[in-house]
Order: structure tokens, then sequence, then C-alpha cells
């Protein structure tokens, strides 16, 4: 459970207030002591950063960057709180300093491969991907596969793109922008009873969007359920009137 900012407050406050354990012993002047205040300004920065207040996180980001310039979490949390800032340079620094300590991090890895995908330098994202998805034992190593299917995507990779799809499904089933990217691209390749496999178990998970529906809509065509067809249309229109999806639904486009 991630604890509120005011908790993680006091915590700090605690560990910053010199209270005495054995003898006069000042924690702050112990690594332990240091490495415990360290991480409860981290924490207290996640929170911030998790609240949407990326201004006030950087206070205590800072405050653990003063009594660990080498801490790859505290670097870490900055990166996200500049990329959220829509600061890319500064986001990608602090993100290198953190790969600088613990480059095989495949959390970091796969955060740092986020951020460069969201500046579209795909090469480097699909490198940072690749080198998160070497660790076996990372618990998202699914999101990691669908990450690299969508970097693929960019890149013109489609083949690879589905392979990188298939092997986060294989990881884990409930993925939907897995689902719905193999879906699509099993509809375009005219598969057609796959598509609806993957459609559906999409649409069991995950809420629709403009995409999906007009997909939903066609395979319904496909397979002649104009009941369907019409209903997901209808949700097109009420819902996104003004989408390309929308507008193709209509022409007929496919």
């Amino acid at each position: 459970m991630t604890l509120r900012p005011a908790l993680l407050l006091l915590l700090v406050a605690s560990l910053l207030g010199g209270c005495v354990t054995t003898g006069d012993v000042d924690p702050m002047r112990t690594a332990k002591g240091r490495d415990e205040a360290r991480d409860a300004y981290v924490q207290l920065g996640l929170a911030y950063i998790q609240q949407g207040d990326t201004q006030r996180a950087k206070v205590p980001l800072k405050s653990a960057l003063d009594l660990d310039s080498s801490s790859a979490d505290a670097h870490a949390a900055l990166a996200m709180a500049f990329q959220l800032e829509m600061e890319p340079k500064l986001a990608d620094e602090h993100f290198r300093k953190a790969l600088s300590q613990r480059p095989k991090d495949a959390r970091l890895l796969n955060n740092y491969g986020g951020f460069l995908f969201e500046q579209k330098r795909y090469d480097e994202s699909m490198s940072a991907y690749l080198k998160a998805a070497e660790d076996n034992l990372y618990p998202e190593r699914s999101r990691v596969f669908e990450n690299l299917g969508m970097t693929a995507l960019q890149l013109g990779q489609r083949e690879q793109a589905k392979e990188y799809f298939q092997r986060a499904l294989r990881l884990s089933s409930r993925q939907p922008r897995a689902l719905l990217e193999m879906a699509a691209l099993s509809y375009e390749d005219k598969e057609y009873v796959p598509a609806r496999r993957y459609y559906d178990s999409f649409s069991e998970m995950a809420p629709q969007n403009a995409r999906s529906l007009l997909l939903g809509a066609r395979l319904a065509e496909v397979f002649e359920d104009r009941d369907r067809a019409a209903s997901l249309g209808l949700q097109l229109r009420r819902l996104y009137p003004a989408s390309q999806e929308y507008q193709q639904f209509v022409s007929g486009q496919r």
C-alpha cells in the first residue's frame, strides 16, 4: 500500500528529528539512518507525483539526492516528474543517471523506453525495451513485450510486432492493448477467426474506444452479425461522432 504524503512527512520528521535509540547517537550520522531518510524522501516524492503534484515532489527528491547523490530511485523519480512536466532534456538526464547505477534494472529500462517512445525516439526505445526483456524474472515482463510490439509497429516491423504481442499474451493473457493490436493485425491479414477471438477477449477486460468499436463493427459484418454491427456503429456515432473511425464506418471504408 502506498503511504499518503502526510504519513510520509511524519516518517521523514521522525528520521530527521535526531531521536535517540541507544545512547546519544544521531541517526543521521549513521549510514543506516541516512539510507532510511533517503528512502523516505524518495517515497514522499513518489507520493506527490502520484497525486499529480510534481512541483512539490521535487523538494523531497532533492533532499534524497543531498543525502545520496547516486540514488537511482531518486533520479528515476525525478525523471518521471520532469517527464510529466514536459521537460524531456531533464527527464533524459535523470533517467540516464538512474541507469548508470542500475543498468540492468528492468523497471527503469521499461520506464525509460516509455519516455523514449513518447519522444518518438523509437530505435532507442526499442533498445531499452529489449534490455528490459532480458530479465525473465521481471513481474511486468509481459508489458515489456507489449511495448516492444508497439515500438516495432512504429518502426514498420509488422511481423516482428506480431511476435512481440504474441509473446506478451503468452506471459499474460490479460493485456488489452496487445489483444486489440493482434485483433487489428489479424483482421488486416484476413484471419478473421483469430481476430474475433482476440477482439472478444479485449472487449471482456477493457473499455471500448473509437478504434475498437470500428474494428468490432467490421468483424461483425464479416460474420454477418448485423445486429452487433449496428449496435457497435451506434456506439461509435454516440461516443465519437467527430472521429475518423466514425467517418470510415459511415463511408464503409475498409
